[in-house]
């Protein structure tokens, strides 16, 4: 459950990341993109630690 969660985590995060970026360019999404993955995976396991401990 601990790594699906923080698969949903970085796929938001990544989501979130490229919107905001794109409006900037093409690179800022990108780099915007992968910041937000590596937050999103590690809120989403952190929330299912959380939860299911």
């Amino acid at each position: 459950m601990e790594r699906i969660l923080g698969m949903i985590g970085a796929g938001l995060g990544s989501l979130a990341g490229w919107w905001l970026g794109a409006k900037i360019g093409f690179m800022t999404a990108f780099f915007l993109s992968t910041l937000g993955t590596g937050f999103g995976l590690y809120y989403g396991r952190r929330l299912a630690r959380q939860w299911l401990a």
